[in-house]
């Protein structure tokens, strides 16, 4: 699950978007009133969810943002006068006065997009000998049938591949599948 910071100047406005959080079923690390306490909880974490309002006791939304891990990701809270004067596109905006289930929603796809992101960097990784060999001869098999190059099978292999969703492995093992069928 993603780990929220809540920074807002007042403590009573990060009390209060803890509380929608919480209730909607998202973790807050922490609630802060100045960006240099969101910034050390931030490091600590290494990732998550940097919820915060236009200005922090100590500096404001886009210095905070400069200073933060990379792999944070934040939503703005401010008026729309704010918003529309200062707000860029390297940060999600929410405008007050604030609907919990635009707040929620927005959480919900951040999250969404963090596990996304976790599963993709665990799939990388090095393909066994097995898999190896089984990428290798659907290669040799459409250059054979197909009359293609190398690089040519590779790039057809990679693009149905990304079409279907499948693995790369999983694309090559479909190709055998099909050959014994069409024979």
């Amino acid at each position: 699950m993603v780990s929220a910071i809540v920074v807002f100047s007042k403590l009573e406005d990060a009390k209060n978007i803890r509380a929608v959080l919480q209730r909607g079923g998202y973790p807050v690390t922490a609630i802060c009133t100045s960006g240099a306490q969101a910034l050390s909880y931030a490091d600590q974490l290494g990732e998550g969810l940097i919820i915060c309002g236009y200005r922090m006791s100590d500096m404001v939304y886009s210095e905070l943002k400069e200073a933060l891990p990379p792999d944070f990701e934040m939503i703005l809270i401010a008026s729309k006068q704010v918003l529309s004067d200062y707000s860029d596109g390297r940060v999600i905006s929410l405008s007050v006065p604030l609907k919990v289930n635009d707040l929620l929603n927005t959480v919900g796809m951040i999250h969404s997009d963090f596990i996304r992101k976790r599963k993709k960097k665990k799939q990388h990784r090095e393909r066994t000998e097995e898999e190896k060999k089984i990428l290798k001869e659907a290669k040799e098999l459409l250059m054979e049938r197909n009359h293609m190059t190398e690089a040519e099978a590779h790039r057809y292999l990679q693009k149905c591949s990304m079409d279907s969703g499948n693995s790369l492995v999983e694309t090559a093992q479909m190709i055998f599948s099909l050959n014994k069928f069409l024979g």
